[in-house]
């Protein structure tokens, strides 16, 4: 990360507080998001196989939704890996628990590890 004032930084903010927010109520969201969401069935799965100890309905809702959108990038493959990545665990010190920040560097990098080489940018 940049700074916090990056731009891109700023709109992953955006896009992790409009995933949290729609786990509790239905609201108007940006496209993204939508994507986001719509994927859930391809998404979660990963999650949940990254880390097996935590069922998805049990996480920590702020640290699903880091993990939601970073899995999406990685999957997308528009942004470098490690970028991905380090703006996940920086979020995650900003919006989540204590913990959070190294126990979502350790499903993205699990994750990372099983997707294909194609996908994994530098």
């Amino acid at each position: 990360m940049k700074s916090a004032h990056d731009p891109r930084h700023k709109k992953r903010q955006k896009l992790v507080k409009q995933l949290f927010a729609i786990t509790f109520i239905d609201q108007e969201v940006s496209p993204l998001v939508r994507k986001i969401t719509k994927k859930r069935k391809i998404i979660d799965p990963e999650i949940q196989k990254a880390a097996p100890t935590w069922p998805i309905d049990k996480l920590n809702k702020v640290d699903l939704s880091i993990l939601r959108l970073a899995v999406y990038e990685l999957k997308e493959n528009l942004v470098p890996s490690k970028v991905i990545i380090d703006e996940a665990v920086e979020l995650a010190k900003e919006f989540g628990s204590e913990n959070s920040a190294s126990f979502i560097n350790g499903v993205l990098g699990t994750i990372l590890k099983k997707l294909p080489t194609r996908n994994r940018k530098k």
